[in-house]
């Protein structure tokens, strides 16, 4: 595995210093955990759904939490005093965590749980204070009727 040294990065970039630790953060990342399996799809241009497979797992032992921009998605199984006795066990049902860092603005709209899916809706809502904006260009008179108001 290659290693980056992120360095002149954070010695030059004011402000990008959370990005570089992204980066920095994913290479040091062990293996990312592949249980349960799960997709992240883009429905709209603002609208994404992650979905994770949770068989065996009902609502009261599914947690979603989202805290500092990080979603995140645990499984406790409840363990019975009576423990069944499988002669072939072939569904996973071991306890899990997945942790998902969340861009600028985008938030958890929703989740539901459906045929052993977990839907997680989530949607970026910029604020328009931070959309982009026209500027109409106006004539002289105009600048002038400002600079006298002020």
């Amino acid at each position: 595995m290659r290693s980056f040294d992120f360095a002149p990065i954070y010695r030059s970039a004011i402000g990008f210093d959370r990005i570089a630790h992204l980066f920095d953060e994913a290479l040091r990342a062990e293996q990312a955990p592949s249980y349960p399996p799960y997709n992240i799809e883009l429905v709209t241009e603002d609208e994404y759904r992650i979905t994770m497979a949770v068989a065996g797992f009902n609502r009261a032992e599914l947690d979603l939490e989202v805290a500092n921009e990080v979603l995140k998605v645990s499984g406790r199984k409840q363990r019975g005093d009576k423990r069944p006795t499988y002669l072939h066990n072939g569904i996973a049902a071991r306890d899990f965590e997945h942790s998902f860092r969340l861009a600028d603005h985008v938030r958890v709209v929703g989740a539901s749980l459906e045929n052993g899916l977990l839907n997680i809706e989530l949607k970026r809502e910029v604020p328009e204070a931070l959309k982009p904006r026209k500027i109409i260009i106006g004539n002289e008179p105009t600048v002038q009727l400002l600079q006298q108001a002020a």
